[in-house]
This record gives C-alpha cells, structure tokens and sequence, in this order.
C-alpha cells in the first residue's frame, strides 16, 4: 500500500518552495459561529491518554473546544484521512503524523498553515530541531510535536567484567567491541531489516541524503557525511562486532539484550520503559551514557528527526487548529495532562525547549540500579545538542524500502556499505527522473 500511495505522491511532489506552497491550496473561510470553534483531532492513541489532555484543553479554552476521534491504528488513521480529504467531507482539523510531511504534502493531504503558525516561532517556545519535522520546501503543513533525544545505554557490569571503559566516540566503541569479541560479546546490535543507524549516523555527522537547489532535488548519498557513517558500520560489520538480531521478534530481541551477550543500545526515552518491564537478568546493570561522536568532531551533537501534528486540506479553522496544536506541543498544562497513574510517566515533551521538569518520571527506578541519577543529565545534554539537518526527499518510503534491501546485504558482508551507497544515489536518481521530477546526482 505504501509503494502505490507514494507513487501517486511522488508524481505531484514539490521540489521548489513555491510549488509546495501551493500544494496547501485555497479554503473557503469558515461560516461565522456564535459559539466555540470545535477542533476534530484524529489519533490511534488510547482514550486513556487523549481524554485528559482534550478535558484540560476544553476546561481553560472558550473560543475553542477539542474533540478527539479515535482510530484503529496507523494505517487505518491514513486510508480514512484519504478518503475524506478526497470526497471534501469531514475532514479533521487535527492528525495524529503518519507519515513524512513533504511526501504528505506532496499528496495534497495537507493545509498550507505557514501564515498562521509562523507568529509563535518567534516566542522561544520551540526546540530548534523541532522545526524541520513539520515544514516541506520551508512551508509549514502541521504544528512541531518535537523528537525524542538519542543516548546509549551501556550493560556496565559486562564493561566492567572485561575492564573496559564505556565509550565516548564510534572509533572507541569499535576498540570496545574488538576487546568484547574475545569474551564472545557483541558491542552493539544491527538488525538485517533496519538501516536506520546509517541514517541516524549520517544525520549525527551533519548531513542530509537530499536538498533543493532552484527547482531540483540534489541527491548524495556519498557526501563526506555519509562516508563517515559507513566508516563505522564497516568496522563494525568487517570484524564481526554486532550481533543481528532481528526487530521482528520483540520478545527475543528483549531476551537476548537482557542476556548479557550485546551491551550497548543506542535508544532513547520512549524505550527505557519496555526495558525496565522486560529485563530480568540484567536489571540494574545498565547505564545511560552521552552518545558516542564522531572522533575530532568540533562540538557535540546527538541526531534528532522530529514529527508534527497535521492540519489536513480541507480544514475549515485553521487558526484555531493551529492554537489547539501549539497548546498540545508545548504547554506544562498538557504536559501534565497526559500523566499515567499505573505508568507514572508522562508523554515526553518533545518539542519543549527544557524538558528538565518531566526527565525523572521517563527514568525507569530500576534499569539503572545506582545509576539512575546519571540520566537525567544523558538526556538533557542530548536534548540540548540536537540537530536536525534531514530533509526528507520525494518517495522517500520507496527509497528506505530499497535502502532495507541493501542493508541486509551490507549487514551479511555480500556488499560493502559504499557500495550500498553507491546503488542507492544512481535508483534514487533515476526513481525520481522516471518520476518527471527534477533530480541530478
């Protein structure tokens, strides 16, 4: 479904500002209304989680009511946004992301929200990262929702058993994992269907696969950034440091990073949880650690991607979903909403500039035994040295469906990771060339 929905969009994507601009398209304004505005929000979350926030939202708003609409799930959420921003009926104002925004935009799924959200970038109530998830070709077509920070995690008593110290660059990561290989450990994890840290180290080096240059997509997948990401996979893979278990078995993957057999994650709040609630062996010996960077790198810098809430096309007050976004995203009242009494935790704020009064709760007691206090300063520095360069490119899933293929191939030494590279910067400009779209390599 994804390949025939992004083919569609890819045909219609814009590569130049103006022709994103455009893909919002012009609404008939809204019929005046004595009453509070209601904002239809689209999500697949539990009503356990939406209706504190919407109940929040309602109590300390007038001009605006928020109703939330459950969906079934994700691809659910998708088909029924399709349908009615086609049949121009019942459009919400308010989704939940489902997929990347140029590509959505490109499909004509979104509004065009620029003039209306631009006022509140110039009040600091954003992370700067934050920003990028939520525009295509520098229009905006949704409210940031922000990114999760990125550190590792360490299984110190294995470090320790081995007297090894934690690392603090990929280059000694690699030293690490050629230490633990003599112990019959892996230093990290890379799973045969997901090249997501290629990606996640391209972007932590500073670059980007793709950019817009007049009326042309610029495609590099060999950029010196990108180079310098395959340096360390390439290390890892050659010497055979990582393990390759697969995501699509979640209960043994947790098993096996509980076994004490692979010893460093890099991960991120969202996750620490599922490892406090499934970890039995190794409970306690974990360690949250900065991410590693690249050797003589001038400053520190963790990689983030964040994601946004939508206004689709066909939203008939896009002010006043505009308002109820940026609340959503960014104020301590739904912060605070969204708190769960059987978890004690809240949704991670992601988009907040300091997240400092909600990092406690996103710390499991027990994964970190004695260490637990570290974290809190982990996940601060990560949130504070975030950088966002990704831009997103058109058929972008099309592309990371391709990008899988070879991953599993670079992961099984059948090809070299420049050579993954190299295959991917000639498909990619030829997709989008059969694509009529204005590319050069």
């Amino acid at each position: 479904m994804a390949r025939k929905q992004l083919k569609a969009a890819a045909v219609t994507i814009l590569a130049t500002s103006v022709t994103l601009a455009g893909c919002g398209g012009e609404q008939p304004a809204a019929p005046q209304s004595k009453g509070p505005v209601t904002i239809t929000w689209w999500s697949w979350d539990e009503h356990k989680f939406l209706d504190p926030i919407v109940e929040k939202f309602n109590a300390t708003h007038d001009h605006i009511k928020l109703k939330a609409v459950k969906q079934a799930d994700l691809p659910g959420t998708a088909a029924n946004l399709r349908n009615a921003v086609a049949a121009k009926q019942d459009v919400p104002c308010l989704v939940k992301n489902f997929g990347e925004v140029p590509g959505l935009a490109g499909e004509g799924l979104l509004e065009d929200v620029t003039e209306e959200f631009e006022p509140y970038t110039k009040k600091g109530l954003y992370n700067e990262p934050a920003y990028a998830g939520a525009q295509a070709g520098g229009r905006y077509y949704g409210v940031p929702s922000g990114f999760n920070p990125s550190f590792m995690i360490i299984n110190r008593a294995v470090y320790d058993k081995y007297g090894i110290a934690p690392p603090t660059t990929w280059d000694e990561l690699i030293a690490a994992g050629k230490e633990l290989k003599k112990y019959g450990v892996y230093v990290m994890n890379l799973a045969g269907e997901d090249p997501s840290t290629l990606v996640n180290l391209t972007q932590q080096a500073g670059g980007t696969w793709y950019k817009v240059e007049g009326n042309t997509w610029k495609v590099d997948f060999l950029s010196p950034e990108s180079l310098k990401a395959a340096e360390v996979i390439q290390q890892l893979v050659d010497n055979d440091l990582v393990a390759n278990q697969t995501y699509q078995d979640r209960p043994a993957l947790i098993a096996y990073f509980d076994s004490g057999k692979m010893v460093s994650l890099p991960t991120s709040t969202w996750q620490l949880g599922n490892y406090e609630l499934n970890y039995k062996k190794s409970l306690g010996d974990w360690q949250p650690i900065d991410l590693p960077q690249f050797a003589g790198a001038p400053t520190f810098v963790t990689n983030a991607h964040g994601s946004a809430i939508l206004v689709p096309k066909g939203c008939q007050n896009v002010k006043e979903a505009v308002e109820a976004a940026v609340w959503m995203t960014t104020s301590k009242e739904a912060v605070d909403a969204s708190y769960q009494e059987d978890t004690k935790q809240y949704a991670w704020p992601g988009a907040i500039p300091d997240p400092s009064p909600w990092v406690d709760s996103a710390v499991p007691a027990k994964l970190f035994g004695e260490r637990r206090a570290e974290a809190k300063n982990v996940i601060l520095k990560a949130v504070k040295s975030a950088r966002d360069p990704w831009v997103v490119g058109p058929n972008y899933t099309g592309v990371f469906t391709e990008l899988q293929d070879q991953w599993a191939q670079i992961v099984t030494k059948k090809i070299t990771v420049r050579e993954a590279l190299e295959h991917m910067q000639k498909f990619t400009v030829d997709d989008l060339k059969a694509k009529n779209i204005n590319a050069q390599g």
